[in-house]
This record gives structure tokens, sequence and C-alpha cells, in this order.
């Protein structure tokens, strides 16, 4: 009994697998068919029919009156979307370009003599233009010639200038045996003395005295005892205001107790000019009153002015 029941089991058993198999495959074979016919489908919808195409393109040459060929050599489009009228070959024989028509330097149709003309209105033109240029750089050139002959006339005067005062400076030729004019007449308040001390009423002492003390009044004019030039232009606090003046071979000459000094340095001034005028006296000076100092000296050293004066 039990192996019947066996038997039985594994022939149900069998019979399942068989009708599972049978139903998978059977399942798998529609499932390819279905897929195939969709396949099939899809590639004759990707085929182009190149006969159709050239139907159609033929159908609007013939109502055009030519081939496709002969339409595309005539430069007559096939397609309005395809056609660009701005588009022409290099080329070509007929240019065209609406946008430049109006040109004259584009256009065919434009006169030769118009061409001329207008070249020959810009050549001159450009020949005015460059003769206006020319002028102008002749014009600057002459400017800078000018000014280069000024500068060169302004130089030769002012050499001329310098040539002419170095030519008109006096020589200084004082010697031993020229004389001196008196700077202001008056007497003599405090006599040279370098040999012995001499009284000074202002200061209440002896001391030496290297020049004369000659007496004179507020605003005297002052001359020059010789020809000389201007070394120096000083302010002392004994004889105040001065000046130095050399006169030659070693000889200078100092002037002090000065106001309104009309001479500077450098200047040159010949004998009896006016160079100044008499001031108030310095403190150190003030017994005395107002006078002139008046000092001689050869290569620095003191001379008495009083052998000099005439």
């Amino acid at each position: 009994m039990r192996r019947n029941s066996r038997r039985k089991d594994l022939g149900r058993e069998r019979f399942l697998m068989v009708a599972s198999a049978v139903l998978v495959l059977g399942s798998l074979t529609a499932t390819g068919l279905w897929l195939g016919r969709d396949n099939a489908a899809q590639e004759e919808g990707y085929v182009v029919d190149l006969s159709a195409i050239e139907n159609d393109a033929a159908g609007p040459a013939e109502e055009m009156g030519g081939t496709l060929a002969e339409n595309l050599a005539q430069g007559v489009p096939s397609d309005d979307l395809d056609y660009d009228p701005y588009f022409q070959e290099t080329n070509s024989q007929k240019v065209e370009n609406p946008d430049q028509s109006g040109s004259e330097s584009m256009s065919e149709d434009a006169d030769p003599k118009d061409a001329k003309s207008s070249a020959s209105a810009e050549s001159k033109e450009n020949g005015g233009a460059q003769s206006e240029k020319n002028t102008e750089k002749n014009g600057a050139e002459e400017g800078k010639a000018q000014e280069k002959e000024q500068e060169t006339g302004a130089i030769e005067e002012e050499e001329g200038a310098q040539a002419l005062s170095t030519a008109m400076q006096p020589a200084l030729t004082f010697s031993d045996s020229d004389m001196l004019l008196w700077p202001v007449v008056g007497n003599i308040l405090v006599n040279y003395s370098m040999d012995k001390t001499v009284y000074f009423p202002t200061l209440q002492q002896y001391k030496y005295n290297p020049a004369v003390i000659i007496q004179a009044n507020e605003g005297d004019l002052i001359t020059a005892a010789s020809a000389g030039k201007v070394i120096s232009v000083f302010t002392d606090p004994q004889i105040g205001n001065g000046i130095t003046m050399e006169l030659g071979g070693g000889y200078e000459a100092t002037y002090g107790q000065l106001s309104n000094i009309l001479v500077s340095e450098g200047s040159y001034v010949s004998a009896g000019d006016v160079i100044a005028e008499v001031s108030a006296p310095t403190k150190y000076f003030s017994v005395e009153g107002t006078n002139v100092y008046f000092k001689l000296t050869k290569d620095g050293e003191p001379v008495n002015p009083l052998t000099r004066l005439s």
C-alpha cells in the first residue's frame, strides 16, 4: 500500500513539473513573438523612401519650369527655407548685395568719370591737408629758427655787454705817489696814531687809531677819495655803516659813519663821486660828535691818510 502511494505521489510531481515547464516555454515564446513584431514595425518606420523624396522634389521643380539640377544651376532655390537671399558665392559673376546696392564703390553701374572725379577730389583734399601740414611745419620751423636767432642775439648782446663793461672798467693804478681827495671837509677830531695811543673822549681811554676821525655835519655828502672798486658794504658796531674800496697797487680805503649809501659791491666809482651821506654818530663817538671815519691801508697794513690827503 505504501509503495503504491509513493508511486502516485512521484507521478503527480512529475506531471506538475512537466506542466510548469510547458507553461514557461509557452509564455517565453509568446513574449518573443510579440517583441519581434514591434521591432519590425519600428524598423519599417525608420526606413527612408528615397524615391518618394525624389518625386516630391521633382514636382516643385517641374512646376518652376525645369529639373532640380537645372534649377540649382540657375540659382533657383528648391526649398524656400534653405534659401538665403544675402548669400552669394565668391566666384559668382552676378554678385548682388541688397544692403550695398546703393554704394558707389560697389555698384557695377557707377560712372568711371564720377569715380575719377571723386578720386581727384580726394587727392585735392589730401593735397590741401598735406599743404596745410607742410605750411604749419614750415611755420613751426621758422618760429624755432626765429627763437634760436633771438636767443643767439640775446647771448651775443650779453657777451657784448660783458665785453663792453669789461672794456669800460677803469684800471686801478693807485701808487705811492698818488694823492687822495678829502671825503668831507672838516677838522680832525682824532688823529691817526699807530706808534702810540691817543685819547678817545667817549670811551675815556687811550688806544691806537688806524684812521682819521673828520668832523662833519649829519647829511653832508661823502665823496670818493680816489677812483676804485667797491669790494664791501658792511655794518660795524663802532663805525656804523661802512664801505671798503679797492684803489689799486694794494691800497684800500674804508669809509665809516655813513647813511644813504649810493654804491653797491662790485661797482666802480671815480674820484669825487658821491658815495653816501654822513649819519648820526654811533654811541662809541657820541662825545666826539658827528664825524666821518676814514682809513687807508696797503696790503692790509694801516697807512696815515694825512700823508696822502691833498
